[in-house]
């Protein structure tokens, strides 16, 4: 019996809307990246992307747990001496929401070609409202 590898027109696309109102960060980020990567159907290869379309909404109303607002911090250095930048949690919620929920996203896929193909189908958005209603996406209940 040979494997079977599914072809580019076997792959169905589905959009999914999820609305993070409440949701932990990382339990959300978890039920993304299986969508995104496509581990959820039986076509799933490691090596291609067989994954869905997700938007996520109200990412500024993202629960998080303990202290992670004081304490969590995100680290970036330009490379130059003295170039480090430290942003905290809380500054980064209040500035860019949708920043914070794509980052953690992407810490749970693939750090490849195929990660950066995959991240380009997720959308990511501060309020309730969506441009891709002509896409008709199914909602996507996070429990």
């Amino acid at each position: 019996m040979r494997t079977y590898i599914p072809k580019a027109n076997d792959i169905n696309r589905k959009w999914w809307v999820i609305d993070a109102e409440g949701k932990r960060l990382g339990r959300l980020a978890t039920r993304v990246a299986t969508l995104l990567r496509g581990k959820h159907r039986p076509i799933y290869t490691p090596h291609l992307d067989t994954g869905d379309f997700v938007i996520v909404l109200n990412a500024e109303r993202i629960a998080l747990t303990g202290k992670k607002t004081e304490q969590k911090t995100y680290f970036s250095h330009s490379g130059y001496p003295g170039g480090s930048t430290i942003l905290p949690l809380h500054r980064a919620m209040e500035q860019k929401p949708e920043w914070v929920v794509k980052k953690a996203i992407w810490g749970m896929l693939p750090h490849n070609r195929l990660g950066r193909k995959l991240i380009r189908k997720l959308k990511v958005y501060r309020g309730s409202e969506h441009p891709h209603t002509a896409q008709k996406p199914e909602i996507f209940e996070i429990k």
